[in-house]
């Protein structure tokens, strides 16, 4: 062979040789399938969204876009606020935008908020507190009509969450106004978990004896790279003693490690990490591939036989791992899925969709049959607790309704209650779950305006810048029967804004007080007119919303009640007085005249000469002329505001 060809055959030689470990290490035999073992995260990457600081907004706005693949779903939502430091919390406006049907769980303790959603999308089981308000049909309208009402905060896109906390403090660093942005990171303001469960897989690697293990979790790189750490919990469950396993844990530079598991693991992973139990201890990691295949031949240089569990999720804040495998690879006998569809019945949520509609005498419950569906349930009957009263095939849905007088419904202080029962065909024992209605009949509420604390003489007017004091009541009071003053205002149009004196069940402003429940628990509370209205309105209408809901139920109903108020002017011409300020203009006039009758007697008595003084009899004369002074004095005091009342 020539010696000018042998070198370039040399120097190929060479470099294949070098070449070849990693080579080995890309080209692992190992098939990836699913496994049993369950990934679960939690994370402030959403597909879209954004954050904006608004400090001084009186009212703000947080938007949610909810998809969810199923026809039925559940979601757990909390909404966080911080103290405000003994200043009046601001009031928050939550809208969820859907696109199908949710069974939601509310939580905001303390927080004066109010949800907007599409009722038809919606099964809320809310705090005391939060009201709910409808929302627009189109998608398109959505964002528009929620910056109608208040400055938006935060608007976020989220893909078939399982779980949403949201928290209300400001962001400092965020820009004024809220503009999409794709595959944002949320910050602090943001955590959510997807129902969607990280795809995990597993392999046996060939040519590794023993009974070693490797669990690798790639975080994928998120949309700001900002120092931050991973919480990871591993939870290993087998029989026969902790297994022989290896922790591989690769991600973005930025990323550093909390590791909290329940036994003792080889730890294999990039940038630093610290064990729960020892936080402040940090270790430095090592530089790891940053491909499947590479982690993958990096589990097996560490002698790893299977790999019990790879997942990739998205840049978290906690990811939990659950594995029960102790050395030998337990694949899943189904094909990869995103969520392993449930073939049993999800009893629990299919009677949460049981939500009574009451009337004045009929109580109505439906239930869809697409949802019915979606939970996996065949359905044999759904009858009310007499089983003669069967549920009506309408097609798409299953009516079961009944007049308050019949299918065995119990009356008692106009608190109407039954038994709705549920055959299926995958249980032995029927469901069976407890529905209440009110009945107004016999029932029917006041609203009364009255002019002083002690509500003793009801009034349809009130003079501006005068306070009034409000009772709202039921009669015949019924014990079985919980009321609570939802909202009240006072519309004072077409000459003035309508003024919100209560939402939420809280106090609208400094002018407005909830007071004490009188004794037989009549709502009270008291509002001050604002004194200055241009033009001013001749008339207005106070009407409150009472949320009533028997003792023994949490289904709320909510009624609304109303009446006609006339506006006073202080100079209008023809304002007759009210009884508190007749009564105080006379005993002024009163007192000022006595003041009157004293002063002129002592100036008489201490200014007439001794000489000439007269006997007492004499002095009948100028004290009957100053008496009859004083006497014109007093009444021309009383008519002053007697003519100024024939006068406005």
């Amino acid at each position: 062979m020539d010696r000018r060809t042998l070198y370039p055959v040399v120097a190929l030689l060479l470099a294949v040789c070098s070449l070849s470990p990693t080579r080995l290490a890309e080209a692992v035999l190992c098939d990836l399938q699913p496994v049993d073992n369950e990934v679960t995260y939690i994370t402030n990457q959403v597909p879209a969204g954004c954050v904006a600081q608004v400090p001084n907004a009186t009212v703000e706005v947080h938007v949610l876009f909810l998809e969810f693949p199923r026809a039925l779903s559940q979601l757990d939502l909390t909404v966080q606020m911080p103290k405000q430091n003994g200043t009046r919390a601001r009031e928050v406006l939550l809208v969820l935008g859907l696109d199908k049907m949710v069974h939601l769980r509310l939580q905001a303790p303390g927080i004066p908020l109010q949800l907007a959603y599409d009722p038809k999308h919606v099964i809320a089981e809310m705090p005391q507190g939060v009201s709910a308000i409808p929302l627009p049909a189109l998608k398109s309208q959505l964002l528009t009509w929620a910056g109608s009402k208040g400055a938006i905060a935060s608007v976020a896109e989220l893909s078939d969450p399982k779980n949403i906390l949201l928290r209300l403090d400001q962001a400092p660093r965020s820009p004024s106004s809220c503009s999409l942005q794709p595959n944002m990171d949320m910050g602090h303001r943001l955590e959510w978990g997807p129902h969607t469960e990280g795809s995990v897989r597993g392999c046996s690697l060939e040519g590794v004896a023993g009974h070693k293990q490797a669990h690798i979790l790639r975080v994928l790189p998120g949309s700001e790279a900002r120092p931050r750490t991973v919480t990871v919990e591993v939870k290993l469950s087998c029989t026969s003693g902790d297994p022989d396993a290896v922790l591989i844990l690769q991600g973005p530079p930025y990323v550093s490690w909390l590791i909290d598991a329940n036994h003792n693991m080889q730890i294999w992973a990039t940038g630093k990490y610290s064990f729960k139990i020892f936080p402040e201890e940090s270790i430095s990691g090592h530089v790891l591939p940053d491909t499947p295949q590479g982690l993958l031949g990096e589990a097996q240089r560490l002698n790893a036989s299977v790999v019990a569990s790879f997942v990739e999720v998205p840049l978290a804040s906690v990811i939990s791992l659950q594995a029960s495998s102790c050395g030998n690879l337990q694949t899943s006998p189904t094909p990869v899925q995103t969520t392993p569809p449930k073939e049993s019945c999800n009893e629990g949520l299919l009677m949460t969709l049981l939500q009574p509609n009451c009337s004045d005498d009929t109580m109505t419950l439906e239930l869809k049959k697409n949802l019915i569906w979606s939970l996996k349930c065949d359905i044999s009957s759904l009858t009310f607790l007499d089983p003669r009263c069967q549920a009506e095939d309408r097609g798409d849905q299953l009516v079961l309704h009944s007049a308050y007088s019949s299918c065995g419904m119990k009356v008692t202080e106009n608190v109407v209650t039954n038994e709705v029962v549920v055959s299926l065909l995958s249980s032995s024992s029927p469901q069976r779950k407890a529905v209440q209605c009110i009945s107004m009949k016999g029932l029917s509420l006041q609203l009364g305006l009255y002019l002083t604390p002690q509500f003793l003489q009801a009034s349809n007017a009130i003079e501006l810048g005068q306070q009034g004091f409000v009772q709202v009541s039921m009669s015949p009071p019924t014990s079985g029967i919980v009321l609570k003053l939802d909202s009240c205002q006072l519309d004072l149009r077409p000459e003035a804004d309508t003024v919100e004196l209560i939402q939420n069940q809280a106090a609208k402003g400094s002018c407005v007080s909830l007071l004490e429940s009188s004794p037989r628990g009549d709502m009270r509370f008291s509002f001050l007119l604002r004194g200055y209205m241009v033009p001013t309105p001749k008339a207005g209408t106070l009407s409150c919303t009472v949320a009533m809901r028997p003792s023994t139920s949490s289904l709320e109903v909510r009624r609304p009640v109303s009446m006609r108020l006339n506006i006073v002017s202080p100079d209008m011409p023809g304002k007759t007085l009210v009884l508190p300020a007749v009564l105080g203009i006379t005993f002024g006039a009163f007192l000022i005249g006595a003041l009157l009758t004293a002063a002129l007697w002592y100036i008489y008595s201490h200014t007439r000469p001794p000489s000439k003084r007269e006997p007492v009899v004499a002095v009948a004369a100028p004290a009957s002329s100053e008496s009859s002074s004083t006497n014109h004095s007093i009444g021309s005091t009383q008519s002053t505001p007697c003519s100024t009342s024939s006068m406005a």
